[in-house]
């Protein structure tokens, strides 16, 4: 899933696709990448980011999705918004991103219901200007907490009439998470995936990476610096290190990502291989 952010102040891009045809071209430029969904986003959620009026992210996201959509790419608009959300789908998107999965506006369940379309549901506690207010997950600590608040969703989003076969549960890596939550998240991606729904991940250029890729003075790593990190990531996470390979990767650079999808797949051929061999010879 490449990462399309309409915005002037997303945290690792913000205002460099602003101007839908810009957005338009990075998309496209996504796709020749290898990406296989295009996720268009018109709301910053870094920690902070104030949000757009409905006039304004509407603006920015239809025209973009329109065109990307008439070009044949499979669309994902990134929202918590259900009137954006219906407009994107009449638009043209497959896809409702939602990472709030239905607590910021509920009437978006109800679009996605009526539409048919794919719903992603992140992990969510608060709006991102107090979202890291909202970093404590007690005794349970937080696989178990994301896990039963995650379920809790899945509850709504059923009672609200998506079949299950159209869900898709993402851990919410950086919201309302401290860095070592996030690790811990990735270490217990097959707790989550206990619920019977694919998994999304989006660690992409994120300040948990950040922090791993700390400065002697103790200072994150630039935004603009931890791909490489990402990348890593990326690699065990397609390759099934814990048990579970994800449903979708969330990146901004796909192509570099693409490479560790096929630097994974081959690692995972040649164990099968090995496997398969070892079985032959018994």
């Amino acid at each position: 899933m490449g990462v399309v952010n309409v915005t002037p102040d997303s945290f690792s891009d913000g205002g460099q696709y602003d101007d839908p045809q810009r957005a338009v071209a990075h998309g496209l430029q996504l796709l020749a990448d290898g990406a296989d969904i295009l996720d268009v986003g018109g709301e910053s959620t870094r920690p902070g980011a104030t949000r757009p009026l409905l006039a304004e992210e509407l603006d920015r996201v239809v025209p973009v999705i329109e065109e990307l959509a008439a070009g044949g790419a499979v669309v994902s608009v990134d929202t918590m918004r259900a009137e954006v959300a219906a407009r994107a789908v009449e638009a043209g998107a497959q896809i409702v991103n939602d990472v709030s999965g239905g607590l910021a506006d509920p009437a978006i369940l109800d679009v996605v219901a009526r539409t048919g379309v794919t719903y992603v549901a992140m992990h969510w506690r608060a709006h991102s200007d107090r979202m890291q207010q909202l970093t404590d997950y007690d005794d349970r600590g937080v696989v178990e907490a994301v896990r039963a608040e995650l379920a809790d969703r899945v509850a709504a989003i059923r009672a609200a009439g998506i079949a299950d076969e159209r869900i898709v549960l993402d851990p919410g890596l950086g919201f309302a998470k401290l860095p070592h939550h996030n690790w811990e998240l990735l270490r217990g991606l097959d707790q989550l995936a206990e619920l019977g729904f694919p998994l999304l991940v989006g660690a992409s250029r994120k300040t948990f990476l950040g922090r791993l890729l700390a400065d002697g003075s103790g200072e994150p790593r630039p935004v603009a610096e931890r791909e490489a990190a990402g990348v890593a990531l990326s690699a065990l996470l397609a390759a099934g290190v814990g048990g579970t390979p994800v449903w979708c990767l969330r990146v901004h650079d796909v192509r570099a990502h693409r490479d560790a999808l096929a630097v994974a797949a081959q690692w995972n051929t040649q164990n099968a291989d090995r496997a398969a061999t070892g079985k032959e010879r018994a």
